[in-house]
């Protein structure tokens, strides 16, 4: 998509200049969009409690009204103003993880706009960590409404460059400051039922949270009804994440998928497919000379370093023009939860090879 230069403003991602954050602010009170990092991905934000603000995040992203929107606050103080009320959960939880990548839904106060929550009546909330996103949320002083910057369903923006891929001139200002730390969303934790149940698992772990509240459920995708009901946390779609190339996971033993994928490859190719593969060290000679192209993201079990790559490479293998991109699913524990989930929902949900 065509863009302006203009509209893209490097920014120091550890003592943001002031000037920067400022016209970054501005532009947010007065009803435009900013895209800017987090320790996730880069965020779409727009004032939370502007309807038409709100509006034009969901025709820039071609979101569905019913996906809603994490709104990122400065501090629990500012969090506490958007709800009616919040379980003895809430606080522990904010205490411990904010500022981090943790969102907590909880019920919404009446002045939270509907097109926030795609009409349910709970709010997701997070304070991220990022210097960026806090110095703009504490200059603008109100709540930011921003789901990943990015076109819906795509592959989520962890560099300034996706956003320009893929919003082009749809955003006011986009806010480079390099790549996010982290590369995987929030985790989405349901706290308005019992147990609470996490819609999407993220940079704080199943395992962190039960250390905290005890036993905690993992929530399915798209329940029925879905446009007519809203979705009760963002990216909770079947589909999700996803390139435009065919994406096919293997689950098992590292050895036993590299052998998997390197012969499903050749069959991919004996059909005239161009292949791509993500792969760890140990699975790359097996599979590297069966494949066109091959991303490697480290040692088998460095989750952070494949979750920092992992949007990234998906959009990569797409601009290089392959057909089916190949690749291991981690196992469900952990950091690795949050890529199994994001690795399957890019395949559309559909079962692994084994």
């Amino acid at each position: 998509m065509p863009h302006d230069p203009n509209n893209v403003v490097r920014v120091n991602p550890n003592e943001p200049q002031t000037g920067v954050i400022k016209r970054a602010a501005e532009v947010l009170q007065h009803g435009g969009l900013v895209a800017f990092p987090t320790e996730t991905v880069y965020g779409l934000g727009a004032h939370a409690l502007d309807v038409a603000a709100v509006r034009e995040i969901f025709s820039a992203k071609e979101r569905p009204e019913w996906d809603p929107l994490i709104v990122h606050v400065a501090d629990i103080a500012m969090a506490q103003m958007l709800v009616t009320r919040t379980p003895p959960a809430f606080d522990e939880l904010a205490k411990k993880f904010w500022p981090g990548p943790l969102t907590l839904v909880v019920y919404k106060a009446a002045h939270v706009p509907d097109e926030v929550t795609a009409r349910r009546n709970t709010v997701a909330l997070r304070q991220p960590r990022h210097p960026v996103a806090s110095a703009l949320l504490a200059e603008a002083q109100l709540p930011i409404a921003a789901p990943s910057a990015n076109r819906f369903g795509r592959p989520s923006p962890t560099r300034a460059q996706h956003v320009v891929e893929d919003l082009g001139n749809r955003v006011d200002l986009i806010l480079d400051a390099g790549p996010t730390p982290l590369g995987v969303e929030s985790t989405v934790l349901d706290l308005t039922q019992s147990p609470p149940a996490i819609l999407r698992p993220g940079g704080v772990s199943l395992e962190e949270l039960e250390a905290v509240l005890g036993p905690v459920t993992m929530s399915k995708c798209v329940t029925d009804q879905v446009e007519v009901k809203g979705l009760r946390g963002p990216g909770m779609t079947a589909k999700h994440y996803a390139p435009s190339a065919t994406v096919e996971l293997f689950d098992g033993e590292p050895s036993d998928m590299a052998r998997q994928m390197a012969e499903r490859a050749d069959a991919l190719h004996r059909q005239g497919k161009k292949v791509g593969a993500i792969v760890s060290e140990e699975m790359r000679n097996a599979v590297e000379s069966h494949t066109q192209l091959v991303a490697c993201f480290g040692a088998w079990g460095a989750w952070e370093a494949l979750a920092r790559k992992l949007f990234g490479v998906l959009r990569v293998l797409d601009s290089q023009g392959v057909d089916v991109i190949l690749c291991p699913l981690p196992p469900a524990k952990g950091l690795a939860m949050a890529l199994r989930d994001r690795l399957q929902r890019a395949a559309g949900g559909s079962s692994e090879r084994k």
